[in-house]
């Protein structure tokens, strides 16, 4: 299939690099109850839809916060038909993997995905850059795999839910949460090594991300709590 049908359920910075970027490969339609992410859309000259013409999509990408999840997902049960496949771009994988698989019909194939990038590390392109994948159900997503690391140049990683949280909690979570402890320090002063300039840039692709996105990330992954309090006893023995 040269040219699927790709629905996005969600509009926002996410919605909007996907579509940037598959634009050219997918016919897009935009599903999203917000007014301005709706004329949003149709500025970008895409097709806005409502829930039940979701049905039109070879391929059903929800790029929402995890909150919003249990109450789509309902609303979007009965108006998947069978073979369609339906991904998610939650920054964790266990919660979202599993609402899929208990609240949408057996007839539909599940992916959960976690993109390891967002609009700001992907704007100078996306080779290179790394995708996760976990499936969940059905077999078409290698295919789709296989279109993104040829055609955007991701590098794919291929995991459980479980696995992928355990790992996020220390290459994402502990991030997000030093940028913000660096962050409300204040300003960081003007004597500073190249090892520091280093780590303000890493920590400036992250500190401002959406409140959602922190959250997400710190906060609805169950493994960063435990990782975050060892992490306090390893500075406190390295302080003396």
């Amino acid at each position: 299939m040269q040219h699927p049908t790709l629905a996005l359920i969600g509009f926002g910075a996410f919605g909007r690099l996907t579509a940037d970027l598959l634009k050219a490969h997918c016919r897009i339609l935009i599903c999203d109850p917000s007014e301005p992410a709706r004329t949003a859309a149709r500025h970008a000259g895409l097709r806005v839809i409502s829930l039940p013409e979701v049905a039109e999509a070879d391929i059903v990408l929800l790029c929402l916060p995890l909150p919003q999840f249990g109450q789509t997902l309902s609303a979007l049960a009965p108006h998947l038909r069978p073979g369609q496949l339906v991904a998610d771009v939650a920054s964790v994988k266990s919660a979202p993997a599993a609402l899929m698989q208990n609240l949408l019909p057996d007839h539909v194939e599940l992916l959960a995905t976690h993109p390891m990038f967002g609009p700001q590390s992907a704007a100078a392109g996306t080779r290179g850059l790394q995708l996760v994948l976990c499936p969940l159900r059905g077999g078409s997503w290698r295919r789709r795999a296989a279109f993104l690391r040829k055609t955007l140049g991701l590098r794919l990683l291929i995991t459980t839910p479980d696995q992928h949280d355990r790992d996020a909690a220390r290459t994402q979570g502990l991030t997000h949460l030093l940028a913000r402890a660096l962050r409300d320090l204040g300003p960081a002063p003007k004597l500073r090594t190249r090892s520091f300039e280093l780590l303000d840039q890493a920590f400036a692709m992250v500190r401002d991300d959406a409140p959602e996105v922190f959250e997400a990330v710190t906060r609805d992954n169950p493994h960063v709590a435990p990782l975050q309090a060892r992490l306090a006893d390893l500075l406190a023995a390295a302080s003396g």
